[in-house]
């Protein structure tokens, strides 16, 4: 396991897991967690990225709560816990964060140029924020809560953004997606992937609505898009 170490921009610094390509160099990719911390779930994405050739960073935002969040989706403790850190998490402060983040990335001797983020979750919506409040340069955000709010935010998409949608998302009910469906329709930087029959999580290997077909078509999407917008 290997981390890093980032200054936040209003003080203080948080922790950041990295893994990087065998080949030791290539374009960044800013991993943004679920509720549930930096915990093996992502830990397992971050290495599955660096294996396609990119350098990755997967920042704590949690760590203005409480550092070091490592926790699963498979008890009630910890799902109790998880919502309480949500409930408690300033997006704002964690968005400026993740551009703390992308910056280092782009620092960075295992970077060799351009930086993309990928969210899951509340990481979904910070991926939609990434794309209306950094340079970031290409964005994938997999069903994110609660985009519907910051639709006024979508005039400042420069660059790409590719949202996967679960159609029985129980946390991103039918009303919300039509709203973000209307508020993005026809914005050429905006790509909107539906996956009518996957609840919320649909993605996350071991979650209780996992679908390895589904997953495996997003994940698919969502590789060719880096490889295309990053490479």
């Amino acid at each position: 396991m290997t981390e890093v170490t980032i200054s936040a921009a209003d003080g203080g610094s948080f922790k950041a897991y990295l893994a990087t390509p065998k080949s030791g160099k290539g374009a960044g990719i800013v991993l943004i967690q679920e509720i549930f911390g930096v915990n093996k779930v992502m830990r397992d994405l971050a290495e599955g990225f660096a294996a396609q050739g990119y350098a990755v960073m997967c920042p704590d935002l949690f760590w203005r709560q409480e550092p070091g969040i490592d926790i699963t989706d498979q008890t009630k403790a910890e799902w109790d816990k998880a919502f309480s850190l949500y409930q408690g998490f300033n997006v704002d402060k964690g968005v400026d964060d993740l551009k703390a983040t992308l910056a280092s990335l782009r620092r960075h001797a295992a970077c060799s140029g351009k930086v993309g983020s990928v969210g899951y979750c509340l990481g979904g919506k910070l991926a939609y924020l990434m794309a209306t409040r950094s340079d970031s340069d290409a964005n994938v955000g997999y069903y994110g809560v609660g985009i519907q709010d910051a639709l006024a935010e979508a005039k400042n998409i420069k660059k790409p953004l590719m949202l996967h949608v679960a159609g029985k998302d129980q946390f991103c009910p039918l009303p919300a997606q039509a709203q973000i469906q209307q508020g993005l329709k026809g914005h050429s930087q905006v790509t909107i992937h539906l996956y009518p029959e996957q609840d919320h999580a649909f993605a996350r290997v071991g979650g209780q609505h996992y679908n390895k077909a589904a997953a495996d078509l997003a994940n698919k999407r969502t590789a060719d898009y880096f490889k295309q917008h990053l490479g």
